[in-house]
């Protein structure tokens, strides 16, 4: 609810009634978002129903300018990682991540190239095998395609220390995978 220039006449937004309206199309949107990003699709459907509940929360809360698919995929991506982070500590297999989740997307801006051609079930295994710090920030960055800034505001680092993370992330991953097909590591 917000004051019209101190008069007394109120405008009134329903925030809640626009989050109805909208529910249909954005349940499928955060799901697919999710199911991509996780490759798990019980943790996808609970983090989406996580989602729908924070943004119910911050309509309550009045936290909110505007309700739409892009801010519940912003919730839905704090979810995610939020979710990483909780599981951050337990080992992982390769069952983990169903392959077909996986998407390869290339390096960009002169960054180390990575191979041309992946095997997707492969990817899905050696990111399984990645430590949660490192899944999540190649996710963010590659499969997000967000910038490195946004990534280190995302994970609550400095955008050096993100850099040198993803650095170090890209080599985990090229020698988990060159391992893994009895290439050179």
């Amino acid at each position: 609810m917000m004051t019209v220039m101190g008069n007394t006449d109120v405008t009134d937004v329903d925030h809640g009634a626009t989050l109805l309206r909208l529910y249909d199309q954005a349940v499928d949107e955060v799901f697919r978002y999710l199911r991509a990003r996780c490759g798990n699709r019980a943790i996808a459907e609970d983090l989406t129903a996580d989602t729908f509940l924070a943004a119910v929360g911050q309509i309550q809360r009045d936290a909110v300018d505007d309700v739409t698919i892009a801010w519940l995929i912003g919730i839905a991506r704090h979810k995610l990682i939020d979710h990483w982070r909780r599981e951050g500590r337990r080992p992982r297999t390769t069952g983990d991540i169903e392959p077909d989740a996986v998407h390869n997307t290339a390096p960009q801006n002169g960054e180390e190239v990575w191979d041309a051609v992946i095997n997707r079930e492969h990817v899905g295994s050696v990111m399984a095998q990645l430590g949660e710090h490192h899944r999540c920030a190649l996710v963010l960055r590659y499969f997000d395609g967000l910038p490195v800034p946004e990534v280190a505001d995302l994970l609550g680092r400095t955008i050096h220390a993100t850099e040198t993370l993803l650095v170090r992330a890209r080599r985990q991953f090229r020698t988990i995978y060159e391992r893994n097909e009895g290439g050179p590591a």
